[in-house]
């Protein structure tokens, strides 16, 4: 009986160490190209804002930039490939604002909300303030010819 409890309990810790091995191996190999940051998103904000309670929605993640894109991964998540991909001429910046009220609890401590547009759709990105500079700039230094949409 006691050996059928410890192999048991030992199969219940190798299996939560080898997902816990499998979610920092997946963030290792996300961050290896480099030109990542970390990024809270919501995605679908309705233009009311009293239509969506305060800090729902939001959701964890690391986006990295390639190319005139970027993909955005969830950081709980196995999943191999992006969640998201924006893309550099269809990002329309509306707004930028400070996290309020229970939203403060579901980002980062340093956050600063960006209001986005992306293909007819309202989004908004959280990010440290160097990840936004990161981020403003790389909108900004679109090809020649290509629209910018920075407000």
């Amino acid at each position: 009986m006691f050996l059928a409890v410890l192999v048991s309990v030992l199969s219940v810790v190798a299996v939560v160490g080898i997902a816990l091995f499998v979610f920092g191996l997946r963030r290792r190999l996300i961050q290896r190209s480099g030109g990542t940051f970390d990024c809270s998103l919501r995605w679908n904000v309705p233009e009311e804002p009293d239509e969506t309670p305060a800090g729902k929605g939001w959701v964890y993640g690391v986006a990295r930039y390639s190319g005139d894109r970027i993909m955005w991964f969830r950081v709980f998540s196995y999943a191999p490939r992006p969640r998201r991909v924006l893309e550099r001429s269809a990002i329309e910046v509306v707004g930028r604002r400070t996290p309020e009220g229970e939203e403060e609890l579901a980002l980062l401590s340093d956050a600063v909300v960006l209001g986005c547009l992306h293909r007819g759709v309202r989004l908004e990105l959280a990010m440290s303030e160097d990840a936004l500079t990161g981020f403003l700039a790389w909108l900004e230094a679109a090809p020649p010819g290509q629209r910018v949409n920075v407000a």
